[in-house]
Parts: structure tokens; sequence; C-alpha cells
């Protein structure tokens, strides 16, 4: 009886979306409660494109009542419009978000990238430790890219009997495969569900920092390579050394290998990763070169899902019901940035986000970028725990850092830096985001074990990724 009460009364997060309308409902709240305000704007002409941002020092309160006689304090009927309204006032970036969904599970239905891992690792033969960097790059590029990380499960189960016959343990899988993808998330360059929504929703075009970025993406992956590979070989040395050396007793049976030699990658399997690295050259050339923006990118990531189908073999009914599929599987997150945006909503309307600028422009004033950076580091951090999502947090917060980085005199590219490391970066180490977990089940891996052993290397990142943002806040 007693556990049964207990089991009753136990917390569980609510869902994304009851999150996100709490949320609305809060600033709703807080628009009967703040002064209304708001400042002068003007166009801008930078390396990012046109912009509208907020003139520091502008700031004026407003009446609750506007010119017409309407009230800025929200009501229920405005909370319950606001998802509607987000919705619409995203939707070019929702648009993209529906049209990447559908794209890459034209991809992952030709199979492609999963048969291209297991030749690499066959081919590899005895050169054993070089699979570790060889991979983990991979992984990495697949993060930055196209913002690999809920399709890395079978990856683990693939390469768990390989390390094991290797001499390797499953926290070593864990991490090739994990620590590969997410860091690459973290240090994107391209990555559709965090650097490009960011930049998106900030209007800034064309991504200026991409070269910086590819720098950034180097650096980071260099050192949890470096982390994983040594710790590899000392576990290969000596296995009891390893954290999960009882627990791996069991899985190195249950874990059996299981025709690792088989081959089925084919000349149309070439052809499907030739399209997508293709595409990738294009999508850099064309936010370099011309600036692209949501629908240049959208038109490029369709060409490649309809060439990707076609040589993959897919008839033209597959492709579209592939399409519908990855569609709806997206579709979470692409209604959630909705109804984030359905918060800024909310704000706008009651005119209370000039007003919560203001205050943090104030609270920041006069201090260097390296503790500004610091500041929306810390606030996007805990965001994270409540919005794992990089593009529902992005959707979030990325209006309200941006102009706040306008009002600071700092790049407001360093917004999008932030976001993108403070949310995966938390990821890494967060029991309430859906990857890590994930992950760590498939391994069967305590998250206390994981924490133990990825403690030092976590902060080592931030550190790093602190220093980046900075950088970014100055160029």
């Amino acid at each position: 009886m007693k556990e049964k009460n207990m089991k009753k009364g136990s917390f569980h997060m609510p869902h994304a979306y009851t999150l996100i309308f709490l949320l609305i409902v809060f600033v709703t709240v807080l628009t009967w409660i703040l002064p209304s305000g708001e400042f002068k704007r003007a166009m801008v002409v930078t390396a990012a494109g046109e912009r509208s941002v907020a003139v520091a020092g502008t700031y004026q309160q407003v009446d609750k009542t506007d010119a017409d006689g309407n009230s800025l304090r929200q009501g229920v009927a405005e909370v319950l419009m606001a998802p509607g309204k987000g919705i619409q006032s995203a939707v070019e970036v929702i648009a993209f978000v529906f049209i990447i969904g559908g794209v890459f599970q034209i991809m992952a239905k030709t199979n492609a990238l999963n048969l291209g891992i297991r030749r690499v690792v066959r081919k590899l033969g005895n050169k054993e430790i070089m699979i570790i960097p060889i991979l983990m790059v991979l992984f990495g590029l697949g993060g930055t890219t196209f913002g690999m990380s809920d399709e890395l499960v079978p990856f683990y189960l693939l390469l768990m009997p390989v390390m094991f016959a290797m001499g390797y343990d499953s926290l070593t899988t864990f991490m090739v495969v994990f620590l590969g993808a997410s860091t690459g998330y973290a240090a994107s360059t391209i990555n559709p569900f965090n650097v490009l929504i960011a930049q998106g929703i900030a209007g800034i075009q064309g991504n200026p920092q991409l070269v910086f970025r590819m720098i950034q993406w180097g650096i980071m992956m260099a050192v949890v390579i470096t982390f994983v590979t040594v710790r590899a070989l000392k576990v290969k040395k000596n296995p009891e050394s390893s954290i999960t050396y009882e627990e791996d007793k069991l899985k190195r049976k249950e874990f059996a290998v299981e025709d690792i030699d088989h081959d089925d990658f084919s000349f149309s399997h070439k052809i499907v990763l030739g399209i997508f690295v293709l595409g990738m050259i294009m999508v850099v050339v064309g936010l370099i070169k011309f600036g692209w923006y949501m629908n240049e990118l959208s038109m490029c990531f369709l060409g490649m899902g309809i060439l990707m189908g076609i040589a993959g073999g897919m008839k033209e009914q597959e492709i579209a019901e592939e399409f519908v599929i990855g569609v709806k599987d997206i579709a979470f997150a692409a209604i959630l940035i909705g109804f984030c945006s359905g918060i800024l909503v909310i704000a706008q309307d009651g005119k209370i986000i000039d007003t919560v600028l203001n205050a943090l422009a104030n609270a920041v004033a006069g201090t260097n970028n390296a503790l500004f950076v610091g500041v929306m580091y810390v606030v996007q951090s805990i965001l994270t725990f409540l919005v794992p999502s990089s593009s529902g947090l992005a959707a979030l917060t990325t209006p309200v850092m941006s102009s706040l980085c306008d009002l600071h005199g700092v790049n407001p590219e360093a917004s999008v830096t932030v976001l993108q490391y403070a949310n995966q970066l938390t990821n890494m180490i967060s029991p309430v985001a859906g990857t890590t977990v994930a992950g760590l089940a498939v391994c069967k891996i305590s998250f206390g074990k994981w924490w133990k052993t990825f403690g030092k290397v976590f902060l080592l990142l931030t550190l790093i990724a602190l220093v980046f943002s900075t950088i970014s806040a100055g160029i």
C-alpha cells in the first residue's frame, strides 16, 4: 500500500507542450504585473544581412491601454490564440523543419548511412584503434551537418559486439557513438535544428561565422576523440579498470557478434551518400556566397531528398510515403517551435518583451563580453532542462537573446553560438534529454557511471564553449 502511494505521489516532468502552455499562461500573468514599454528600433545593415535592432537608451514605458483603447493586459482568449498565432509567426521556420524531417526519413529508408558505417568497420580489419577516431569523425559530421541524434540507437547495437571483440568496453561504444554525434551537434556548422533555425529567427542571413564554426568543430572533436581513444587503450590494456567491467561480462553474451562481415553496401548506396555530400557542399556555398535563407535551404534539402530516393531505388509512391512519415515524426518539434513562438506573441502584444530586455541590458551593462556571454550561457543551460529540444529552445529564447546582444553592442551571432553549446552540452548530462537517456539505456549504463566518467571532460568542453562564444560576440 505504501509503495502504491509513493508511486501516485511521485514527481514527473510535464509534457513539453504542457510546459510551454504553462509558460504562455505565466507570461500572460506578467503582462498584468510588469510595466509595458518599448525601444525605438532601426534597420541596420551588417555582414549578417539587414536586421531590425533595438536602439540602446531609447526604452520608454507606455500606457497599458493603446491608442485604440485596447488593453495590453492579455487574457484567456489571448492565451488560447497564442499557439495558433505562434505557428503563423514562425511559419517559414516550421515549413523548413517539416521538409528537413521528410528528407532525412527518405535518406534513412535507403539505409545507405547504416551500411556505409558497417563497411568502414569491416574495412579497418585489424587496425582496430583507428575505428574510434574514424567513426567519431563520421558521427561528428552527421551531428554538425544534419543534426544526427535520434538516429543513433541502431549504431549502439551495431558497434557493441565489434567493440567487445576488439577488447573495449560498453562505455567505449556509447562514447564513440554518442560523444561523436553530440559534440558535432554542439559544434554545429550548418545543423538545421539549432544554428540555421536560430539564425533564421534572429534574422541573420548567410551563416556569417561559418568558417569560425568549422574551426570550433575541429577543436571540439579533437578533444573528445583524444579522450575516448586514450581511455579505450587503457581499458584494453587493463580490462578490470573499466567502470563497467562487471556489467560487461553479461553484456558480452547478450551482444553476440551477428554477421559483421556481411556487406550489402551497393553502388546505389554510394550514390545516395554522394548526393548527400554534394548537397551539403551546395548548402555551404549557398550560405557563404549567396546568403541563403530558409526558402533556399528548403529548396536544396528537398532536391536532395528526391534524388536520394531515386538513387536508392525507391518508387515514386514510396518516396512520397516516407516523406510523410518523416513529416509526422518531426511534427512534435515543428509544432513545439510554434508553441514557443506563442510565448513571444503574448509578450510582444503585452509590450513587456522590451521591458524584460531593458532589465537584462541594465543588469549586464558595463560588463565585458566574457561575463555577458557567461550570463547568457547559464540562462540557456537552465532552460535546456525545461526545453531539451534545440529547435524549441531556439524559438523560445533567440528573439530575446539576439536583441540583448544588439543592446549590449556585441555580434548577435553570439546568441546562436551560446544556444548551440549550452543546449547540447547540457543535454549530454541531462536525465530529461531523450537521446542521452535512450543511448545509456541501450548500452545498459547508469547515469552515475556516465557522469563520473564524463564529468571532467564536460567541464573542459564547457570552458572551451565559453571561449568560443566570447570570440563569437567580439567578431
